[in-house]
């Protein structure tokens, strides 16, 4: 590691730990964490939120009540589409995040996913590159009830084992914004998945 890399290291672990102090601090809930990330990606003009229920309903759950109309896509329920879509949105230049309301459903997308998210840049022989950040919920089991078999699975460790980029598990609220600041830092690079928990909402 070159003595540049270690420095800029060192600062990211440093602000990494004023940060969970801060947090600490203020007893931020693992949903003003979340929604405080996703706010300064919004800051980017270039990122755009695709799902269904961004722009209308629950606004993801409030957590893009403050983000701009335009920066939100609203998407019918069809989960291959809204990632197929994505991949187009990158290929012209912009930044997607891709909002998959309920883990099971990204079993819908895994074709757009793996064979052509993940492939594309390989296939291309590196001509294209389209990334984006998939946003992935694992439904509420506990609060404020548990809603189904079918709205619950946490597919993580499966996904893993389909894609190269990373699949990271978001399981405490401190370490939310350095994994959505991250992730935005990849993009144009690689994609990444960040895995959220309704029942820590």
């Amino acid at each position: 590691m070159s003595e540049l890399a270690f420095v800029k290291s060192m600062q990211e672990s440093q602000e990494r730990i004023v940060r969970e102090d801060a947090v600490k601090a203020m007893n931020l809930t693992y949903k003003d964490e979340l929604t405080a990330a996703i706010e300064k990606l919004a800051e980017d003009p270039f990122v755009r939120f695709v799902g269904y229920g961004v722009k209308i309903g629950g606004r993801a759950m409030g957590t893009l009540k403050n983000v701009p109309d335009s920066q939100l896509i609203e998407m019918p329920v069809a989960e291959n589409l809204m990632v197929s879509f994505a991949i187009g949105l990158s290929l012209k230049g912009l930044k997607p995040v891709v909002f998959i309301e309920r883990f099971d459903f990204i079993l819908n997308a895994m074709d757009a996913i793996v064979n052509h998210l993940d492939k594309i840049a390989e296939i291309s022989h590196g001509e294209f590159t389209p990334t984006m950040i998939l946003r992935i919920v694992v439904g509420n089991k506990d609060k404020p009830l548990f809603t189904g078999k079918t709205h619950t699975q946490d597919f993580s460790f499966g996904l893993r084992q389909f894609v190269k980029f990373p699949v990271i598990q978001l399981v405490k609220p401190d370490e939310i914004a350095f994994q959505y600041k991250a992730a935005h830092a990849f993009l144009g690079r690689r994609s990444t998945a960040l895995v959220e928990y309704k029942d820590l909402m």
